[in-house]
This record gives C-alpha cells, sequence and structure tokens, in this order.
C-alpha cells in the first residue's frame, strides 16, 4: 500500500504537473500505550496504540484538512473509515483485498470477537460511502459484486505497476544487506511477502523440505515475513533449518536483487488480492511458479507456470523439473514481455481520470 502511494505521487508529478498538485497526507503516528513504563513493550500495547491511531488520531487530523483539497485518495482499503470524515462525494478508495472485511463476508470461515466486527463495519460503511473504488484485479470487483456492497458504477479497474528497480538489468554492485545475507552464491528458492495463513507457508516449507531432498545445495529465502511459533516448529520437524533464510527491511534495490539470482520463485497462496511479487519477479526476469488462481493467472497469464493448490507432489515435481531442465520455463522474452504491460504511469494516469470526470 505504501508501494502504490509513492508511485500514484511520483507519477501525478512527473507526468501531470499542470492537471493536479498532489499532497500525502500522513500524520505522526503517536505512541500512547507502548509509550507507558512495563506494558509498553507488550505487542497488546502497540496494538492498541493502531487502533487509537487509525480509529481516533487520524480521523480527527482529517477533520481540520477536509477543506483544503478538491478530491481524497484514500491508498489503502482498510483506512476506509477516514472516508466517515471526508466530502465522500470527492473521495476514492483503494481496494487491494477482502481481508480487512472477511469476517463480515464469511464469518463462518472466519470469526471474529464482537468489538472486531464492528471495526470492520465502521470500514466497511466507509468503503461503500466513497464515489470511486478503485481495484488492482478483476477479481475484486467480482467478489464485491457477488456480495452487493458497491455500485458498480463505481468500480475503476487500476492495475499495479512496475518500479523501477525491477528490471533484468544489474544497474550497481549487489546490495551490502544480500551480499551479507549468507547466501554464499549458493543456488535458492525465493517466496516474497507474508506469513500470514493465506500464503501457505506451510506448503512453502513442504516443498522444499522435498525439492531439497533432490537438490541438497539449495536453499529458500523467504523475503517480508516473520516465522510463527508453527512455522519454526514445522522448518525444524522437516529439519531444513540449516537451509532456510529470512530476510526484512529489504530496500526495492536489494529485492530486484533477489528476484535475478532466484533459481525460482515461489508463491504458493491460496488467496490474493493481486499477487505483486508475481509481477515483480517476471519483470525481473525470474521464473515464477504460483497457485493455480484465477487472479495469479490474470497477473501472470502464461508467462508464469501455475500447480495446483496444495499439492505438495505437483509443486515438488515442477520446481524439479525447472532446476533440472531450465528450458521447459516461459522464454526470458516472455516473462519481460507480459511485464512491461503493467506501468504506474499508467495507474496514476486512470487514476486522475476517474477524478476528473467526476467534476465533469
Amino acid at each position: 500500500m505504501d508501494l502504490c502511494a509513492e508511485m500514484l505521487c511520483r507519477h501525478l508529478e512527473a507526468d501531470h504537473p499542470s492537471a493536479v498538485r498532489a499532497s500525502r497526507i500522513c500524520p505522526k503516528f503517536r505512541r500512547r500505550a507502548s509509550a507507558l513504563p512495563m506494558i509498553g513493550k507488550q505487542k497488546g500495547a502497540r496494538n492498541l496504540d493502531r487502533l487509537l491511531n487509525r480509529f481516533w488520531y487520524y480521523p480527527r487530523y482529517l477533520r481540520r484538512h477536509a477543506g483544503a483539497f478538491d478530491f481524497f485518495h484514500v491508498c489503502d482499503h482498510s483506512y476506509s473509515q477516514l472516508v466517515h470524515e471526508l466530502p465522500s462525494q470527492h473521495t476514492g478508495v483503494f481496494c487491494h483485498d477482502q481481508d480487512a472485511f472477511r469476517c463480515l463476508l464469511e464469518p463462518s470461515l472466519e470469526p471474529r470477537p464482537r468489538w472486531l466486527r464492528c471495526m470492520a463495519r465502521r470500514v466497511l460503511d466507509g468503503l461503500r460511502k466513497a464515489a470511486i473504488v478503485f481495484h488492482g484485479s478483476r477479481l475484486i470487483r467480482q467478489q464485491m459484486e457477488k456480495y452487493g456492497l458497491i455500485d458498480p458504477d463505481r468500480f475503476v479497474y487500476a492495475p499495479y505497476g512496475i518500479a523501477p528497480e525491477f528490471t533484468p538489468e544489474v544497474r550497481d554492485a549487489e546490495p551490502e544487506d544480500v551480499a551479507l545475507a549468507g547466501l554464499d552464491n549458493r543456488p535458492f528458492l525465493l517466496h516474497v511477502g507474508s506469513c500470514i495463513p493465506r500464503k501457505r507457508i506451510d506448503l512453502l516449507l513442504d516443498v522444499f523440505a522435498q525439492v531439497h531432498t533432490r537438490h541438497p545445495d539449495l536453499l529458500l529465502v523467504q523475503v517480508g515475513g516473520t516465522w510463527t511459533e508453527a512455522q519454526r516448529r514445522q522448518i525444524n520437524r522437516l529439519r531444513i533449518a540449516s537451509s532456510v533464510h529470512q530476510l526484512r527491511g529489504l530496500t526495492r534495490e536489494s529485492l530486484a536483487c533477489l528476484y535475478r539470482k532466484a533459481r525460482v520463485l515461489l508463491q504458493p497462496s491460496e488467496a490474493e488480492g493481486f499477487g505483486l511479487p508475481v509481477l515483480e519477479g517476471l519483470a525481473c526476469g525470474a521464473v515464477v511458479v504460483a497457485t493455480d488462481l484465477p487472479v495469479l493467472r490474470e497477473v501472470g497469464a502464461e508467462a508464469a507456470v501455475y500447480c495446483p493448490l496444495a499439492n505438495i507432489s505437483a509443486w515438488t515435481d515442477t520446481v524439479c523439473r525447472l532446476l533440472e531442465r531450465p528450458s521447459t520455463a516461459p522464454a526470458l522474452s516472455a516473462r519481460l514481455s507480459h511485464a512491461k504491460r503493467y506501468s504506474w504511469s499508467a495507474h496514476a494516469r486512470i487514476i486522475l481520470s476517474a477524478y476528473q470526470k467526476l467534476v465533469s
């Protein structure tokens, strides 16, 4: 979401300076519970501060600025509660996925306490008030239409783009954080994303353990997540701890370097709103293997390879085939050509045009 905000502002300023002036409104995060002695270091204190900032301080801050701009663009749908403080007829929201509302839309699959459902309702009601709801994949629109949440006339399709760092060309020396990551030029599989349940890290680890028996020099590099206790236990049970590396806080330059170096990029998710790592990996020339989901098919098309969800043997056989016979992967030219269809410049142009139509 931060990337979307950054790229939108950058391209509005660079590509449309005479049409719009974009300003980022991001108040400083206030520490209250986490600043208290003794309890401030607990996870609950940090979570309480997040709630206070999202539902109290940030909305109050916006009220003082509601008349200062012609339009407001909420870059992250999980902040849609802010629409209640803004002129909704001049406010749009970018909806990336439905995770924030799943406890309301599918309560049997994702039960949550009443207080959390109340907050989710506040967020969803804000989204429904927005004049425009942008979405990065056609799947998001289909899901919204399924539940009848938004007037279809308010949807605008604005797919994501590729940041300039994601290229097959090596521009500078290897970033220091990658050079010091302990990879020692060994071949590795790569996963990019969080470690939340829908990312299916359990499948990722099982597949790697199977592939590792046939390719013992291979490493697994996971970027962006934090292992849960269950995942740590699985790593130990599979006896792959010495071959698994987890990296966080990387720059885009470093991530691009890993995409280029990876033997295969794995994305075994069971659900996604878009699947940006698939697109970024293809832009860097990576061989991508993803779950056979409609949204990942939409993003990767014929440039990626797909496996059925949770089928460990199919994933293992596919990865081993690509390692042992790289020529069976989609051609490099096809991977790069497909990625070039997506651009942040086009993303910004679509969003600006949608707001200009509101004026007319």
